[in-house]
């Protein structure tokens, strides 16, 4: 995440879609995206240009039910 907020997506690496695809934060839309750990746990976290900063907005070790 650090050196490259933005990989290829590929089965672990994915920009979420929809209205997933962003997530207000400090009162601005940021691209929300998602790491797949293991077979249920995620990590999502936004990419902030602005402040050079990635988000990390939730990690949990079960599958989000949000994203099905």
């Amino acid at each position: 995440m650090r050196a490259n907020p933005r990989p290829p997506e590929d089965r672990r690496h994915k920009r979420l879609r929809g209205e997933l695809a962003t997530h207000q934060f400090e009162g601005r839309p940021l691209e929300q995206w998602q790491i797949e750990v293991t077979g249920g746990g995620r990590i999502f976290y936004l990419v902030d240009d602005e402040k050079r900063t990635v988000w990390v907005v939730t990690a949990s070790c079960g599958h989000p039910k949000k994203t099905e």
